[in-house]
């Protein structure tokens, strides 16, 4: 039973996860349940976790567009940050300690400028944008409720992960639906930032495996 936190929009929301639904055409659910809710909101959280009373808490949500994150520094310090702070609370305000596991999306950002390659779980962080301080301090506190409670709580530091429902704003869908409109004649050029920044790339499944 999977039960998620949708935020409110004046238009839907849900196209990477309508394949989900017992009807996509009248966002009828199945055996995936939706919560009106948001990470800035912990008054929300606590009333849907003691609802639920969820067994397991995948926190994948974030404003996870590092280049954005220097134009809304703020909001995402609260929703990447704070947000799992209050997640965490919840739980403990709930009362479900000892009951839930908790697994929380970090980042490869947390490395940054890296300190040494390749990374392994004792490269020192160095975050590089304020999505990648935000996210350290969600892996922090992570690692306080842990041993501070005895949560069970656990970071997975991911590297970028790609697939066909990757957002439009990101590198590689920008990158293949541009080519794809200029072989359409739909568009003579597009314009990249950083040419010099490096990442390691892997598939969205081999993520969740």
């Amino acid at each position: 039973q999977v039960h998620g936190i949708v935020r409110r929009s004046s238009s839907f929301n849900t196209g990477r996860i309508e394949h989900l639904y017992k009807n996509p055409q009248a966002h009828i659910e199945g055996n995936m349940k939706l919560h009106y809710g948001d990470l800035t909101d912990s008054t929300c959280l606590v009333k849907i976790i003691n609802e639920v009373k969820p067994s397991e808490i995948y926190n994948l949500g974030a404003q996870s567009h590092v280049k954005i994150s220097f134009d809304l520094a703020e909001y995402t310090a609260d929703v990447d940050g704070v947000g799992t702070l209050r997640l965490l609370d919840a739980i403990k305000t709930c009362g479900l300690i000892n009951s839930v596991k908790f697994y929380q999306a970090s980042t490869s950002e947390l490395f940054g400028k890296v300190q040494e390659i390749p990374q392994k779980e004792t490269t020192p962080f160095y975050p590089r944008s304020p999505y990648g301080a935000a996210k350290l301090y969600a892996y922090w506190i992570v690692v306080n409720f842990r041993e501070a409670y005895n949560l069970f709580a656990v970071n997975g530091i991911l590297f970028n992960h790609e697939s066909p429902r990757r957002g439009a704003n990101f590198v590689t869908r920008k990158i293949s639906r541009s080519v794809a409109k200029i072989h359409l004649g739909q568009l003579d050029c597009f314009s990249l930032g950083n040419l010099d920044a490096k990442r390691d790339w892997g598939h969205a499944r081999d993520y969740v495996e």
